[in-house]
């Protein structure tokens, strides 16, 4: 049996992989293209859905095993690639904390979460197996929805790509501009961020000098319970909550004191 454009499976695949493995590589739309040559019938459904919900596992498998081996480090790493670092594992750990490992099903529909899901997984030590099982079923769920709207809206889709085609490369110029642009967005938005907070932040080496120096500092590990959990160490005499109990713990917190917060 012939194979039709061998060329859009290999694109399908060496997408969704990449974007898995943590690349800033939009695969829905990829996906939503071969959906549309599904419908065409330049594509064949069952080759598209096996390559990306291969090549999703696979990615996801490889963040799983990073996890387990090299802790709530790979957590840091990941989110210090990230444009949005003090939120991408704070999301998933509340959703973990909620849902259990069933949070890997839904958490590819997610923006950011589906990246950082499978090494939570890992670094939460979920069995092999079941990470396996919830992560096909993961995989073959959000790849196909997108291949079936591709699939239902084919001839939109058709339409669209024969007006790219007509713009030659000025439409590979609008979109790396309009993605760029959106990168660069993002950039900024964090850089002001920063730049806003970084006034009221201290260096470990400065919160041990304060401590060895006997002045009044209350220390409060503000870190999520699933971190927590995941490494139980804790700075001696510091008070430990998360930041949802703030607001019913504060008066736990001396206020003749300064007061150092920390989180992952």
């Amino acid at each position: 049996m012939e194979i039709p454009s061998p060329y859009g499976y290999a694109v399908v695949f060496g997408t969704v992989l990449g974007e898995q493995m943590g690349l800033p590589i939009p695969s829905e739309p990829v996906l939503l293209a071969a959906g549309g040559l599904v419908g065409s019938g330049q594509l064949r459904l069952v080759f598209v859905l096996a390559l990306a919900s291969a090549a999703s596992l696979i990615g996801d498998t490889v963040w799983y095993w990073l996890g387990r081996t090299s802790g709530a480090r790979v957590l840091g790493w990941l989110c210090r690639l990230s444009l949005e670092p003090d939120a991408c594992v704070r999301k998933t750990e509340r959703v973990f904390a909620t849902q259990g490992a069933r949070a890997l099903v839904f958490a590819k529909f997610v923006p950011g979460l589906s990246t950082i899901a499978p090494p939570l997984a890992g670094v939460l030590r979920l069995p092999l197996r079941a990470f396996l099982g919830y992560s096909a079923l993961s995989a073959l769920c959000w790849s196909g929805a997108y291949i079936v709207i591709g699939w239902l809206f084919s001839a939109q889709i058709e339409m669209i790509g024969a007006f790219l085609t007509r713009l030659g490369g000025w439409a590979i110029a609008l979109v790396g501009g309009a993605f760029g642009a959106y990168l660069l967005w993002k950039y900024i938005a964090r850089q002001r961020f920063l730049r806003r907070i970084r006034m009221a932040r201290i260096t470990p080496e400065e919160l041990k000098a304060m401590l060895d120096a006997g002045e009044k500092v209350m220390v409060v590990d503000v870190r999520d319970r699933l971190d927590f959990d995941a490494e139980p160490l804790i700075i001696p005499g510091a008070l430990h909550f998360s930041v949802e109990e703030l607001e019913a713990r504060h008066g736990e917190i001396p206020r003749d004191h300064e007061i150092v917060l920390y989180c992952t």
